[in-house]
């Protein structure tokens, strides 16, 4: 990805009337920011991303024009705007007219008079929201056809995009007409009935000309003035000062640049443009990787992306929401659902957010000085966002929470319990439950690896935390028993999950899974000398509760999250990890775009090698928040040994202490090799010239990657630590 650099502008003040010719506005009011708005592009081809946020709106415009290598029946022009509000936008899909005049280019071009790539709309009304939006120049490089709109939700765009299948409830209400000037006016009401969104192109260029046939739309090739715009209420960005301590962005601008379009004051977005919404696991893995440099206090980003995940916990069961849906998609999931409704709707099907609640809730309130200065005035909060939460403290749906997880913990805590049964499942009927939450993420599996020996205990010693900060009065037992519990879950869970594979039979399994793939890289078998052990994605659930033998990245949680102490285990996960990630791909994880997520290298089965392929969104593909928290959680399991006093066995071991200090480094140094793609969301790989060359997930799959997603930001704070550096 290429990085353009920021272009600065004058304290907006604009007058666009571009609604008022078409009887929307009543009157047009004059537009002012006192602070400069923010503009940023970022180029991952064939995708083009141009940012726009000011005191208003923020936009997002993505602009894709496919390469001569790209997949069509995964990349195809497109022009694409973004909205964080309401989890909004607009997208036209365009078809070449004319092959023989080779592929259809589409580009943005600056304005002439600014040199800017996208200009704000602003349209302020008297007894209505404003309408809001960008406009700027798309320009055709051939004739073209405007084949598919759709305007309204990002997740109608999102469900075409990998279904190919529209919706009638929200095509049917698009409008089509001519302009005066010769350009084409769409226009959607919302299912509310109240809110309306408008894409208009107009031609600037002597060649361009738009003709509407129907519901298509013809283009000769030109340059065309766009306007998109909308008016549904819009988020209040969250100021810099209240992201960031001062400094943090120094060294990583374009980062923090992207962190602040994704920060609002009561909650933080999750990725650009896929996930501009809430989502509940997103926001809290970022808030612990990002520790350090955030911004504490009032009206932080820190109590905005705490108060989020309280405010839409679910009072039944004190389940944590892992996902909003909201704006126009909402009215249509409440209309299906026979409620005549345009409030939110929450996904709780996920079972890992619910133990991140109380760890995010003790890094802040417990640990944080700030933090423990805002405990009362935060948790006396009423909560205003869900309805059925509106008579709650923020005290009360943290304890609803905490609840929650004593009672789901206490039958594997109990007596004799430590038997696979009384592990955490996926909910009945979901195939999906955590962060691998693609259909095949789990390999069919039932019961989460991460969750069990990582997020359930590390939720446990957060409750036992936040009961000795006084923060639960309502369970004084807790204090106790919560640590208890956690102390039975770090020590007993992770045996359930270990694989382990003779030398021969790991060598046998390598060679096997590289010549029936016909990949075309060696299988380094040779290279085994020893056991190969792992701890599988999850337990199939059925009787036999059988690990799904896929290698996987997830030790990080534990790492990440824990200190345990039953010393002989701790010192055997971490050679297990080290070994992971000091062994190449196919033995190991690690390759030259970074560390697979996934391998069914060892799985002996062609449906996990599909499966967990190139190609698949949790499959032998890197993610890179899990290269930042493998990185922490290696690091902060080093900085034991510094803390003096008790320090682990590992610490004293020197083979095994330099094992874990060499795996740290070479970490390091793939994580600096790739960077130019740490803030995108995941990436995917081809082989080339005898080394693995990244390329987007999209080009291979139709799930394409956000070219920022809030945790691959969090490399702002997780950075080398110079102490474990090696020569």
């Amino acid at each position: 990805m290429k990085l353009a650099p920021a272009i600065a502008a004058a304290a907006l003040d604009v007058q666009l009337p571009i609604h008022a010719s078409q009887g929307s506005v009543s009157s047009v009011i004059r537009a002012v920011c006192d602070t400069e708005p923010s503009r940023f592009e970022l180029f991952d081809p064939p995708y083009s991303n141009y940012f726009y946020s000011d005191c208003h709106s923020a936009a997002q415009v993505v602009v894709t024009s496919p390469l001569a290598s790209s997949n069509p029946n995964y990349i195809t022009p497109r022009f694409l705007v973004a909205w964080p509000a309401g989890d909004s936008g607009v997208v036209s899909f365009f078809e070449s007219q004319d092959d023989s005049s080779g592929p259809l280019g589409i580009s943005l071009v600056n304005a002439s008079d600014s040199s800017n790539s996208l200009e704000p709309i602003y349209e302020a009304s008297e007894d209505e929201n404003p309408f809001v939006g960008v406009s700027g120049y798309l320009q055709l490089n051939t004739s073209a056809t405007l084949t598919v709109p759709i305007l309204g939700s990002i997740r109608s765009i999102r469900d075409y995009i990998n279904s190919r299948r529209l919706n009638p409830s929200f095509q049917d209400s698009i409008r089509y007409s001519a302009v005066d000037d010769g350009g084409v006016f769409l226009t959607r009401l919302w299912l509310d009935n109240e809110t309306t969104t408008s894409l208009s192109f107009t031609p600037v260029s002597e060649n361009g000309a738009v003709a509407i046939r129907d519901t298509a739309v013809d283009f000769e090739a030109g340059t065309y003035r766009f306007n998109a715009s909308f008016n549904y209420p819009q988020l209040e960005q969250a100021p810099p000062e209240r992201i960031l301590v001062p400094g943090a962005a120094d060294e990583s601008p374009q980062l923090a640049q992207a962190l602040a379009f994704l920060s609002y004051s009561d909650k933080i977005l999750a990725g650009a443009w896929r996930f501009l919404t809430y989502f509940g696991r997103d926001s809290m893995i970022s808030l612990l990787l990002l520790e350090p440099v955030l911004a504490s206090g009032q009206g932080s980003i820190w109590e905005g992306g705490i108060g989020a995940v309280l405010e839409r916990i679910n009072r039944a069961d004190g389940s944590a929401a892992h996902e909003e849906t909201i704006g126009d998609y909402a009215t249509y999931v409440n209309s299906r659902n026979n409620l005549p409704s345009d409030a939110p709707v929450y996904d709780y099907k996920m079972i890992d957010t619910d133990y991140f609640l109380p760890v995010v809730l003790a890094d802040y309130f417990v640990k944080n000085e700030a933090g423990r200065d805002r405990v009362s005035d935060f948790f006396a909060r009423n909560a205003t966002e869900n309805p059925d939460n509106s008579d709650l403290t923020f005290h009360q749906l943290a304890l609803l929470n905490a609840e929650k997880i004593m009672r789901n913990t206490a039958a594997f805590a109990s007596s004799g319990g430590q038997v696979a049964a009384n592990l955490i499942h996926l909910k009945s009927g979901q195939s999906v439950g955590e962060w691998r939450d693609s259909g095949s993420g789990l390999g069919g599996g039932r019961i989460p690896y991460d969750v069990n020996t990582a997020l359930v205990p590390a939720g446990l010693r957060a409750i036992a935390a936040l009961s000795r900060a006084g923060i639960f009065p309502e369970h004084p037992e807790w204090l106790v028993l919560a640590d208890e519990y956690a102390q039975i879950w770090e020590d007993e869970t992770l045996r359930f999950f270990r694989v382990s594979i003779s030398p021969g039979e790991a060598q046998e399994l390598v060679d096997g899974y590289i010549t029936s793939n016909d990949f075309p890289f060696p299988s380094l078998s040779d290279t085994i000398e020893s056991n190969v052990t792992f701890y599988g994605v999850a337990l199939s659930g059925d009787e036999a509760n059988s690990p799904v033998r896929v290698v996987n990245t997830d030790d990080c949680f534990r790492h990440f999250l824990l200190n345990t102490t039953n010393q002989p285990e701790l010192s055997s996960f971490l050679r297990q990890t080290t070994d992971h990630i000091l062994n190449s791909y196919p033995v190991g994880l690690s390759s030259d775009v970074g560390l697979f997520v996934a391998s069914a290298a060892y799985a002996g089965s062609a449906g996990y090698a599909r499966n967990f392929g190139r190609s698949a969104y949790h499959g032998t593909v890197v993610w890179s928040w899990q290269l930042s928290m493998m990185a922490a959680g290696l690091e902060r399991q080093l900085g034991r040994c510094e803390d003096g006093g008790d320090v682990p066995d590992f610490c004293n071991a020197e083979e095994l202490y330099g094992r874990v200090v060499q795996a740290y480094n070479r970490l390091w140094d793939l994580i600096e090799a790739n960077e130019q793609n740490l803030s995108g969301e995941v990436w995917s790989w081809n082989y080339e010239e005898d080394r693995f060359a990244a390329i987007p997930l999209g080009t291979l799959n139709p799930t394409e990657s956000n070219i920022r997603q809030l945790w691959s930001l969090t490399f702002l704070a997780v950075r080398r630590n110079d102490l474990y550096s090696v020569e």
